[in-house]
């Protein structure tokens, strides 16, 4: 089943949701922010993308600028921050099995499905 990690309030992730419903191909639509992914589960979509947690996160955020920004912070910490502050959270993010991306630029998710 191929899920979408979903912000509404996101272009891109809007773009991705539209890729993903012209495919009609079934999948599941995460809300993250009212769903927020646990430890083990982002843990889980970082091998998925075979990135580090660095590379999830949305420095652009007010909530990154204010809080981590310009911190040396582990794997474990950088973690941590996404699951108290989901907004942090890259987005959209596509998984199709053992496949997964982040839809940036949207046409991305065509990849993997």
């Amino acid at each position: 089943m191929i899920k979408i990690y979903h912000n509404n309030r996101c272009s891109k992730s809007r773009c991705g949701l539209e890729i993903l419903e012209k495919s009609g191909k079934d999948f599941e639509v995460v809300p993250y922010l009212e769903n927020t992914p646990s430890k083990d589960e982002l843990k889980h979509i970082l091998s998925l993308l075979n990135i580090k947690a660095e590379g999830l996160i949305r420095k652009n955020e007010a909530v990154w600028k204010e809080n981590f920004k310009g911190k040396e912070l582990s794997e474990a910490q950088l973690i941590d921050a996404m699951v108290k502050f989901p907004k942090l959270i890259e987005r959209p993010i596509i998984i199709n099995g053992k496949k997964a991306v982040i839809g940036r630029p949207p046409e991305k998710i065509l990849d993997i499905i």
